[in-house]
């Protein structure tokens, strides 16, 4: 059965079937959805599902232009290997074929470091060393800066479970060095966060898994690279879907069995814990939804808009979770007239660089999909947490910024031949110190019925929200199966 777009939200529906409401379009709330259906299909009691997105299309920031033969991401542009949800889920709606790693032979990742693209050494995991020859003769890194990161192996280990920043962490265990020229610009450019306010338990507990085990951040890669698969070692760690990350949404949205209404935005979300369904949903056009659970895939702070009137608690603790806004520009040259020769994943910049972008992604050289072999198509990342007053530029202004660093830092002359900009206002969720105990007492003022699933929450990427969302769907299900109903806050 496909997905059935509505124009009216008034239809009620027949029956007594329980009634569960997604909010939210994007990859999230799309995957609340699909479980929602799968779970009846494979025998848990029926349910009635209304997704309700206000943009034309579902997808949120999932979204992949193709302009002839290529293939431009505007959002995410793959998915963590290691997180399986993403290639689960695609496997279960027929895409498994679609899936594809990035180029094993091209894993070459840059770091600008006085003007000038260096190597990452060979061996490194994340940021740790694991190879001794490769790191001692990188000139990435000074050599008081080696012998600061080397002392990781007599540094004590942590006692408590506390969080910390990132920075804190960096700093203890491997040095300031370390922090300015590979932490900043890797670990915190994934959430285009500030390290000195980036939670290290959120957003890479990893490495406080390792110290606590190894006592040791190079001790713990070195036993887990010793423990790995030979084949693994060679394996990229990034995927993607041969036609873009778009196609997910496109045939996720063929497997929807819910009602769904584009171009309807939900103005406010009451609750009666008297009612035959206790909440009520009211939309822009004035019509109303009864359900008798919701699931929010907003932003928080739209979660927050919504649930003010009823939960006025949990609208403050929603409105907590900082948000940062960032773009993307993708450019299109001609190899020939590339002077540079680029073989690698792509460039990550130091905040210290001062440059107008934040990282450059060789995207035809990561997945050579994207583009044919005679063109070169970039990605520049700009403005997030270290430069957010760039997103009050126009688009021309966005390019001529991109272009001027790429002339300047990879020596890339030509005058592209397309370019585009995608923007996302307040689309970057900010996980800082204390996060994970925030969504632990964000969850508990939570009533029964009311479900959250996003970025904001637990986890930033495409297998986080895939999981998030059909974890949602779940424990909706478990709700309406009990028919538990929220007590109102006084």
């Amino acid at each position: 059965m496909t997905a059935m777009h509505s124009t009216s939200a008034a239809t009620l529906f027949p029956g007594g079937q329980p009634h569960i409401v997604v909010v939210g379009g994007g990859i999230s709330g799309m995957s609340a959805a699909y479980e929602l259906g799968r779970a009846t299909r494979d025998g848990a009691p029926p349910v009635m599902v209304t997704l309700i997105e206000r943009e034309a299309r579902l997808g949120g920031k999932v979204v992949t232009e193709r302009n002839g033969p290529f293939v431009i991401e505007g959002g995410p542009d793959s998915f963590m290997a290691q997180k399986p949800w993403a290639a689960e889920l695609a496997r279960e709606i027929g895409l498994g074929d679609e899936l594809m790693v990035a180029s094993p032979m091209r894993r070459t990742t840059w770091v600008l470091i006085r003007g000038r693209p260096q190597p990452l050494p060979e061996g490194m995991l994340l940021i740790v060393p694991t190879r001794i020859a490769p790191f001692a003769f990188s000139p990435l890194i000074s050599p008081l800066g080696k012998l600061r990161m080397a002392l990781d192996l007599f540094v004590p280990a942590r006692r408590d479970d506390g969080d910390e920043t990132l920075a804190d962490f960096i700093r203890r265990r491997l040095g300031n060095e370390a922090l300015d020229r590979l932490a900043e610009p890797i670990l915190s450019g994934i959430h285009s966060a500030e390290c000195e306010r980036q939670s290290i338990l959120a957003t890479f507990p990893r490495f406080r898994e390792l110290e606590k085990r190894h006592g040791s951040l190079i001790r713990g890669m070195l036993a887990a690279r010793r423990t790995a698969s030979p084949s693994s070692a060679h394996q990229s760690p990034f995927m993607t879907l041969r036609g873009g990350m778009g196609t997910l949404v496109e045939r996720l949205e063929q497997r929807l069995t819910a009602r769904i209404l584009t171009n309807r935005r939900v103005m406010a979300l009451t609750c009666d814990t008297t009612a035959a369904r206790p909440y009520r949903l009211w939309l822009d056009d004035g019509a109303t939804l009864d359900a008798d659970a919701v699931i929010l895939a907003t932003p928080s702070y739209a979660a927050a808009d919504l649930v003010g009137a009823s939960f006025p608690a949990l609208a403050d603790a929603l409105r907590a979770i900082r948000y940062v806004s960032t773009a993307t520009v993708s450019l299109v040259y001609r190899r020939s007239e590339v002077g540079t020769p680029l073989d690698g994943y792509g460039l990550v910049i130091p905040r210290s660089e001062q440059t107008w972008i934040n990282a450059c992604t060789l995207s035809s050289v990561k997945f050579r999909h994207r583009a044919p072999d005679e063109y070169l198509l970039l990605r520049c990342f700009v403005g997030g947490s270290r430069r957010p007053e760039l997103l009050a530029r126009d688009d021309d202004d966005l390019v001529r910024m991109a272009q001027s660093d790429l002339r300047a830092v990879l020596g890339i002359t030509a005058v592209p031949l397309l370019t585009r900009v995608y923007r996302w206002h307040n689309g970057n969720p900010q996980y800082d110190v204390g996060h994970l105990e925030r969504i632990a007492a964000l969850e508990a003022l939570c009533p029964a019925g009311l479900l959250l699933a996003g970025a904001a929450y637990r986890g930033v990427g495409v297998p986080d929200c895939i999981k998030q969302g059909r974890e949602a769907a779940r424990r909706a299900l478990d709700v309406v199966a009990t028919a538990r109903y929220p007590v109102m806050e006084k």
